[in-house]
């Protein structure tokens, strides 16, 4: 009997390590890793807009998260502006992840594209074939 209690109380923690939600950091992280490119962006947010366009138009079909319709939205807000507060004047969205990397924001995204280096970078990536 105290073995089966024991193995109750075991298996027990174990679901509740697993039912844990993740660290707030390690889900962005998981997010963008598993797809190319992902963008973390809001409705209604015009940059965001421009970002999602700029890409599709490229040949780039990105995962885009709309925080303001996830159901851990704030805690995603919350690592996008750790993210981007080292950029002078970025907001956090939107926020472009290329390759698992965080690339930055729509000012970021077009400063590569005029200046070449987002088509290599999405070709790295995996998101572009020609």
């Amino acid at each position: 009997m105290q073995v089966v209690k024991s193995a109750m109380v075991q298996i027990e923690a174990a679901m509740k390590v697993q039912e844990e939600k993740p660290v707030p950091y390690e889900m962005v992280h998981q997010m963008a890793s598993c797809n190319a490119v992902v963008v973390f962006s809001m409705n209604g947010c015009c940059m965001s807009t421009v970002a999602k366009h700029l890409l599709i138009n490229l040949g780039v079909a990105p995962t885009v998260v709309e925080i303001d319709e996830h159901p851990a939205g704030h805690v995603i807000q919350a690592v996008l502006n750790q993210l981007s507060s080292g950029s002078h004047h970025q907001q956090p969205v939107p926020a472009v992840f290329i390759g698992g990397k965080f690339l930055g924001g729509v000012q970021t995204l077009m400063t590569c594209h005029i200046n070449g280096t987002l088509v290599p970078l999405l070709k790295e990536a995996g998101a572009l074939w020609l």
